[in-house]
């Protein structure tokens, strides 16, 4: 890639907008269906408390990685001009810096904090590999900036489903030979090193160390506050996390990551792949506010399209898949999690594709102001709703805080025109009338394998086919687009 960028016109962002929703969707298919299959086993043959520790010290090193970066890389990403190399150089430069010192001190305190929740060697090693995994992390930084800047997403995705496919047949293989714990810490290991190399090979940088103070001052003005966005979000949920580790056991941990994990797999299926093109996309478009209008609209559809009927399809079948699946009965207290934790994903497949416009035409202080309140009333409302229904609360909460994240819309339609109702509600409606008809299958058929196959797929025909004779031309027209471009990007 040339270090002067080229300059996109506004059909080829178009057409490679929607080329890296197609592919990014294409990938977390493929890696959803091997991850599935591979978390599957791996709750097949690790306990509850695994998980629950894994869980944990997941989240207590995710306070280090929100601090690794001062919202450089999105600076980057959203700035109007082409960046220039003393660009990328200060950025580097600075990560670099502030990765290596908290490496040090999570390395200082990572004995302490194993003490503090009663870690075996296994949880500490878990623990330092985690914080050595941030330094391969920052590494790719600017390669990946270069590429998502250059709507490179067909690029973007080599890394990524190296990565996945290495960590989780790691852990898999180690799990099956009876490493326990370790086996997620070889697999991350294994991550790391993979993902660096590729990203390289596919994007070629050479670093450097410099810094300039111009170039630092206009970056940092847009990335403190779009990172002290991502600092409370640690608080909210990461944090939040490692407070429940200490007042509840580790096996209710466990069912808390349960539930959070399936009830927000549509988000990461669907709104994190489509988030991951749209900000750079937004941010090209932020200048033309009509077209960036009519891409919010689309963007949004394609995500409610296919999330609400994810989401009451899985609630209306996971107790039948629980009954089922062998040695899977131990995860039934965490349903009523997976009930609560659906009812945020509701609010999120709207509110996360909102906020992330409001990143991409540079108000990230006004997303700072809703992530404060969020974050307070996470914290308010937790610890009591925990007292009152014990471990479910933390679902609860949840659901509570994520209903008010619809206020985002209003905000944002100060800036952006953008109509939504028909794209919102026709989906949500059709989702439930197909979770009911599932849900009346499951009563009469008979309780097995074979039938609960046979229901999946009269859900999927019922959603849509009332979808197609509501939506028909609109899909139609859509469809066309995405093909087009996806074939001849």
């Amino acid at each position: 890639m040339a270090n002067k960028e080229k300059e996109l016109d506004i059909e080829l962002i178009k057409k490679r907008a929607i080329y890296g929703v197609v592919s990014f969707t294409l990938r977390t298919f493929f890696i959803q269906v091997f991850t599935f299959g591979a978390t599957f086993i791996l709750t097949i043959l690790l306990a509850p408390e695994v998980f629950g520790i894994f869980f944990v010290v997941s989240a207590i090193l995710n306070f280090f990685v929100y601090f690794s970066d001062i919202g450089l890389a999105a600076a980057l990403i959203q700035k109007k001009q082409n960046p220039s190399r003393e660009d990328f150089v200060t950025t580097f430069t600075i990560q670099q810096a502030m990765v290596g010192l908290l490496i040090l001190v999570g390395f200082l305190l990572s004995s302490k904090i194993a003490q503090l929740y009663n870690l075996n060697s296994d949880g500490l090693i878990l623990m330092r590999v985690l914080l050595f995994s941030l330094l391969l992390s920052s590494l790719k930084t600017i390669p990946s900036i270069r590429l998502e800047r250059d709507l490179s997403f067909g690029k973007l995705i080599i890394p990524q489903i190296a990565e996945n496919i290495v960590f989780y047949s790691t852990a898999v293989f180690l799990a099956f030979l009876g490493f326990g714990l370790a086996s997620f810490s070889w697999a991350v290991l294994a991550r790391g090193v993979t993902g660096l190399i590729l990203v390289y090979i596919l994007a070629p940088w050479l670093p450097a160390v410099g810094f300039n103070r111009f170039s630092a001052k206009k970056l940092i003005s847009f990335g403190i506050p779009f990172q002290l966005n991502s600092v409370l979000a640690l608080i909210k949920d990461d944090l939040l996390v490692v407070f429940i580790g200490k007042i509840l056991p580790f096996a209710q941990v466990g069912y808390i990551g349960w539930g959070q994990r399936w009830a927000f797999l549509p988000l990461r299926f669907f709104v994190d792949n489509v988030n991951r093109v749209t900000f750079p996309v937004y941010s090209r478009l932020q200048s033309r506010k009509d077209e960036l209008g009519k891409a919010i609209e689309k963007s949004i559809f394609f995500v409610i399209f296919f999330v609400y009927p994810s989401i009451f399809g899985m609630l209306a079948l996971a107790p039948k898949l629980i009954d089922l699946i062998p040695n899977y009965e131990k995860w039934e207290p965490a349903l009523p999690l997976l009930y609560f934790f659906a009812v945020n994903a509701i609010f999120s497949a709207i509110s996360t594709s909102i906020t992330n416009t409001l990143f991409a035409i540079g108000k990230p202080r006004i997303v700072l102001k809703f992530m404060i309140f969020w974050t307070i009333a996470t914290w308010v409302l937790t610890y009591p709703a925990i007292v009152y229904f014990g471990y479910v609360g933390v679902g609860v909460a949840s659901a509570l805080v994520a209903s008010t994240s619809l206020f985002t819309i209003y905000i944002a339609r100060k800036y952006v025109t953008v109509k939504l109702g028909f794209n919102v509600f026709g989906p949500l409606l059709i989702s439930i009338i197909m979770a009911v008809i599932v849900k009346g299958f499951l009563l009469v058929l008979p309780q097995n394998i074979l039938s609960l196959f046979l229901v999946i797929i009269v859900g999927a025909i019922i959603y849509f086919a009332i979808s197609f004779s509501v939506y028909g031309k609109h899909v139609r027209e859509e469809a066309q687009t995405i093909i087009k471009s996806f074939l001849f990007p």
